[in-house]
């Protein structure tokens, strides 16, 4: 099912100049352009205290996701789809192994970090921009969809990690807010 779901989704691309670009574009910046909007929220009007609290739970939730692939890479060892013969590759192709996706933990893990601490507009546009990024990955044959919700997975777990490590109005909290 996993395979035909991806086939599926990446079924379009190379055929559809458009919906190309469209994927191309989220691939390549989605999470850039998630980071930025992260970074962003250090002068963004309001609760500026919580905001910025926020902003470097994102940033820690990022890294700690990724950090879990990286644990998670060291046993699981599924290959490409584009290498089995699922998925069509409109990039070029990735030396590393297929699950879970690091685009996908990354973009979630900043979800995840907004929603979690009571964000829910900036929460919702993440989710949307996180959404799309997931989707380019399948659709431009570098993933399948499992890739995408371990991703998500590890994402969560990153962040439930770092909501309960990192407290606001603590000593590190402080430090790391007049820091940057």
């Amino acid at each position: 099912m996993d395979a035909a779901l991806t086939h599926w989704l990446n079924a379009p691309a190379g055929s559809n100049a458009p919906l190309d670009a469209l994927a191309l574009a989220f691939t390549s910046y989605g999470v850039p352009a998630m980071v930025l909007i992260v970074a962003l929220q250090w002068w963004a009007p309001g609760d500026r205290r919580h905001t910025r609290h926020v902003a470097v739970t994102a940033g820690l939730s990022f890294l700690a996701g990724l950090a879990i692939n990286q644990l998670v890479l060291l046993f699981v060892h599924r290959v490409r789809p584009y290498d089995a013969g699922v998925s069509h590759l409109l990039i070029p192709p990735s030396v590393d192994w297929s699950f879970p996706s690091d685009h996908a933990t990354a973009s979630f893990a900043i979800v995840a970090a907004f929603a979690a601490q009571a964000m829910p507009r900036r929460a919702l546009l993440f989710l949307v921009l996180a959404l799309a990024v997931c989707w380019s990955r399948i659709y431009v044959g570098t993933h399948y969809v499992t890739d995408v919700l371990g991703g998500l997975v590890t994402a969560i777990v990153g962040a439930i990690l770092v909501r309960m490590l990192y407290r606001r109005d603590s000593r590190l909290d402080a430090l790391l807010l007049r820091i940057f």
